[in-house]
């Protein structure tokens, strides 16, 4: 196989692939990529068992071929060079990369594999990307990261809904759902539990796409097993998770008898001082003790001191404290896009939500922590 090309697109290509190839899928030896290439087109894949990510780009192609090579070594390989032209060349043993005057040879991994799943067949259904992503973002940060816990927890729920379609997930401690009115992908009634691994791919694709113009376009489609979105030249595809979903909507409570309403950008930007205190502590809360003009942010441990801060806002309801995990409630204030924020809470033990002022089609809901 032999091409030549500019950095920045072969780089794109493989970055983007590289995001799906894990030690999980690698076979023997480390992860690995697939380049293939037939006349201009080059084709790039990731993957692991579960999640595949296939990335093209024009290149100036002077002999057809495919051919595996180390993905995190190739990756850094590529973005070393300068902008400019790189030549790839490879035989059944090594392949040559080379621009200006470096020269990389790389054997070709041996025993390596790349997964391939089955693409879902069907005609696919168009969403709006930036949208899709943005909702995305909100959400995936509930899901659980450790699958060897509760599998149906490193998903994220999507659901057709009367008006649209509702995204949801959580870790057990905290819930993220964001309805997304009026976007149709799902027939109605049905639901499906998509990898929040593969989800979480989606925002960063679109973020890489050029500002202005018109909104992307983003193509999905699935079947009892996998799922697939194709935006631009990438497509990725990913195992449905086959586990029944929490019942999560008994967990919404239905109202809540104390609500604070603060700007956004000071609640947060006190929470990330006094957590300065317990930063490397996973077990130390935040302690919230509201009263009629704002909330009082307290920080304590034995071992550092403790950090005290007021936060101007609106209270209503009984003056009370509940304690809450730090990094779980700031990543619900930085999941939120309105300037003021609303903390809702009911007492130290129930579901507390948080929510942007005026958004009534996001919800964040955490535990708080029990202290004595």
């Amino acid at each position: 196989m032999r091409f030549r090309t500019e950095r920045d697109s072969l780089l794109e290509a493989i970055g983007t692939a590289a995001r799906a190839a894990s030690p999980r899928g690698a076979g023997v030896g480390a992860p690995s990529l697939r380049l293939s290439l037939r006349g201009n087109r080059l084709e790039v894949v990731g993957a692991d068992p579960d999640l595949v990510i296939e990335a093209k780009a024009t290149v100036a192609g002077e002999a057809d071929g495919s051919t595996l090579v180390p993905a995190r070594l190739v990756n850094e390989i590529v973005r070393s060079f300068d902008p400019g032209t790189v030549t790839f060349v490879s035989d059944e043993e090594e392949a040559r990369i080379a621009s200006g005057r470096a020269e990389f040879m790389v054997r070709i991994p041996v025993g390596a594999e790349i997964t391939r799943l089955g693409p879902a067949e069907g005609e696919g259904i168009t969403i709006p990307a930036e949208r899709f992503a943005a909702g995305l973002e909100q959400v995936v940060r509930a899901a659980l990261n450790d699958d060897s816990r509760a599998p149906q927890l490193t998903g994220v729920l999507m659901e057709a809904t009367d008006t649209g379609l509702r995204l949801v997930a959580t870790d057990s401690y905290r819930l993220a759902f964001r309805d997304l009115e009026g976007l149709s992908a799902l027939d109605p009634g049905s639901r499906v539990l998509v990898p929040a691994r593969a989800l979480a791919e989606i925002p960063r694709l679109v973020a890489s796409l050029p500002a202005g113009g018109e909104e992307r376009e983003l193509i999905f489609r699935h079947s009892e097993l996998d799922a697939v979105f194709e935006l631009d030249a990438v497509r990725l595809t990913t195992r449905l998770l086959r586990v029944a979903f929490p019942d999560y909507e008994r967990l919404i409570p239905a109202a809540y008898p104390n609500s604070l309403l603060a700007s956004r950008e000071e609640l947060a930007a006190a929470l990330r001082r006094v957590r300065l205190m317990v930063r490397d502590s996973k077990d130390s809360p935040v302690r919230i003790h509201f009263t009629p003009d704002g909330a009082e942010l307290r920080v304590l441990t034995a071992e550092t001191g403790q950090a005290v801060e007021h936060v101007a806002g609106s209270f209503s309801g009984e003056e009370l404290t509940v304690a809450f995990n730090p990094a779980y409630l700031i990543g619900g204030i930085e999941a939120i896009h309105s300037e003021k924020v609303v903390l809702e809470v009911i007492d130290g033990s129930k579901p507390a939500t948080m929510r942007g002022e005026g958004d009534d089609d996001y919800r964040y809901l955490l535990m708080p922590v029990r202290v004595s």
